[in-house]
């Protein structure tokens, strides 16, 4: 058993930004997939996407 934030690899390749319809980013250390695009960050919980906007975190503005 993982530890719920691993995610199948392809459906990594298939997932895009729900606002901007372009690719996310898979941060395994936050369990995250960010769109740098829409800068929102997007939870991954028990292996499972949550692409909500209403879900997703807002990126700091700072580099």
């Amino acid at each position: 058993m993982t530890d719920g934030a691993e995610v199948d690899p392809k459906l990594l390749e298939i997932l895009v930004c729900p606002v901007t319809k372009g690719p996310l980013r898979y941060d395994r250390a936050r369990a995250e997939l960010v769109s740098d695009g829409a800068g929102l960050a997007f939870p991954i919980r028990d292996g499972i996407p949550i692409m909500l906007v209403d879900e997703a975190r807002k990126l700091d503005a700072a580099p």
